[in-house]
Order: C-alpha cells, then sequence, then structure tokens
C-alpha cells in the first residue's frame, strides 16, 4: 500500500497547498492514506479547529502534532473528540492525547502511526528510543504496518531512531526543520526512511516566517515579532510503498511541489 506523508503544514498557505495537492496525488499516485503534521497549521503555532476541519476537508486522514502541540487550546478537545490526531507518545503520561493510533484505511487494512519527539535543542520529555519500543510492542497486536513522525531537530538523533527501529517499523519520517532532506533510503532490514520531509507552506519565507524581521535579528541581535509570510505556496512529503504481508518498505518517493 501506498502511504503519503506531508511535511510541517504552515498556516493558510500550507493548508491550500494540501487541497492544490492531496486528491491529485491520491488519484495519480494510486495513494491509500494520507498522514501530514499540522502542528503549524493554525497562523504557524498549533491547530486550532477551523485548521482540522481544513485539513479532513483536503484529503488528510490522520495528523501528527511537535512541540507547538499546547499552542491552541482546541487542541485538547479536539483529541478528545475525533481519533486521528496523537501529539508525542514520549511527553508526559498526565497530558491530554494518546502518541500512537491504530487507523483502518478504506481497504480494511490497519495501519499503526506513532509520533515522537526528539530531545537535543527542543524542551525536556521522555526518552523517545524507550517510549517507541513501548509503543511498537501495543501497536504490533494489531498490525505489521506502524509509520513513526519523529519529530526532531538534531539529524543525529532522527538517523539514530532509524538504526533503532529498523526491521521494527515501516517507515520512520522526520519533521520539524521545514527544509526537506534528500537522503531517503531503505534501510537494511527494510525500513524506510528520510531525515525531514520538508515544509508545506510559504515558498519564500524563512521556514514559514517572513524574511525581513528575522534578517533583521540576525544582524542586530534585538527581538523582533516573527510574522508569517503569504505568497505562493510548496507542498513537501514522501510517499512510502509498503508491503502489505511484511509491513517493511518497498520503495519511496520524496515530493516537492512548488506553486507556480
Amino acid at each position: 500500500m501506498k502511504i503519503l506523508c506531508v511535511g510541517d503544514v504552515v498556516s493558510r498557505v500550507g493548508r491550500e497547498m494540501l487541497f492544490r495537492c492531496v486528491d491529485e496525488l491520491k488519484y495519480k499516485k494510486n495513494i491509500d492514506l494520507c498522514i501530514a503534521n499540522g502542528e503549524n497549521s493554525t497562523h504557524g503555532r498549533g491547530m486550532a479547529r477551523n485548521a482540522y476541519d481544513e485539513l479532513m476537508r483536503a484529503g488528510v486522514d490522520i495528523i501528527t502534532m511537535g512541540n507547538h502541540t499546547w499552542d491552541c487550546k482546541e487542541i485538547v478537545s479536539i483529541m478528545r473528540k475525533e481519533g486521528n490526531v496523537i501529539r508525542p507518545a514520549n511527553y508526559s503520561r498526565e497530558c491530554p492525547g494518546e502518541g500512537s493510533l491504530v487507523y483502518t484505511a478504506k481497504n480494511g487494512i490497519k495501519i499503526g502511526v506513532i509520533n515522537l519527539i526528539g530531545r537535543t535543542y527542543l524542551e525536556p520529555s521522555d526518552s523517545p528510543f524507550t517510549k517507541a519500543k513501548e509503543e511498537i510492542e501495543k501497536l504490533k497486536k494489531s498490525t505489521n504496518i506502524i509509520l513513526v513522525d519523529f519529530h526532531a531537530e538534531a539529524t543525529s538523533e532522527k538517523l539514530a531512531m532509524s538504526f533503532f527501529l529498523d526491521g521494527k517499523v515501516s517507515a520512520v519520517f522526520g519533521t520539524h526543520t521545514h527544509v526537506q532532506t534528500a537522503d531517503e533510503m531503505i534501510f537494511p532490514k527494510g525500513t524506510g526512511y528520510i531525515t525531514d520531509l520538508g515544509m508545506t507552506g510559504p515558498q519564500l519565507s524563512i521556514l514559514g516566517r517572513e524574511a525581513t524581521p528575522i534578517l533583521n535579528r540576525f544582524l542586530t541581535g534585538m527581538p523582533q515579532k516573527f510574522e508569517i509570510a503569504n505568497g505562493k505556496g510548496q507542498f513537501c512529503g514522501c510517499i512510502f510503498d509498503i508491503n502489505e504481508e511484511s509491513g517493511l518498505c518497498d520503495g519511496i518517493e520524496r515530493i516537492f511541489i512548488r506553486e507556480n
């Protein structure tokens, strides 16, 4: 089966790119399921109800989150009401929501998805490695197709996770840095991997924000207000072709679409 994973959706521009690209990719590439990281979908910080609804209408099936999970207070009610939004599993057990799920696709096949967050250059959290092992053991009772969104800053931490999970999950894809990497590969034991899916959002921006205030911050060191950029968009993601019997990855196609 083919699973489309979409990199960090940033603001209105990113949501509009979902409408332009997801359905067409599902049709042209015979996609069975779409997973998107939605932690930046509301004005770059968090996900409110209107953004969630738009992601659903655009064709997204499962939404993962990250370090901006709690930036919109509506996320708690969304996670409690909807069954397709997960936050990092290695957050405290006291946090609302779940860190993994099992989703039944239209073809009846069950897919497990785990959301993790890194600990390098990010706020403190439990070990993503220990939590990944726990979540995989739980999901394996229902399916052998498991994908992991590792929302992390350091490429070394993401690569370490892929070595750790090689042969145990179908794919590991990184999010958070907003810059797509060109290192997609299948590890020796069959796990698909890419360090970062990239950003679905404004093209002419610095990680989705207006360039001028960020440039002024670098030039002066003075605090600036980082506004969300507008203009033409881009769509970043990856298609993982997963063997339904083995649960391992047979192929990867990186996707980068720029609006003209």
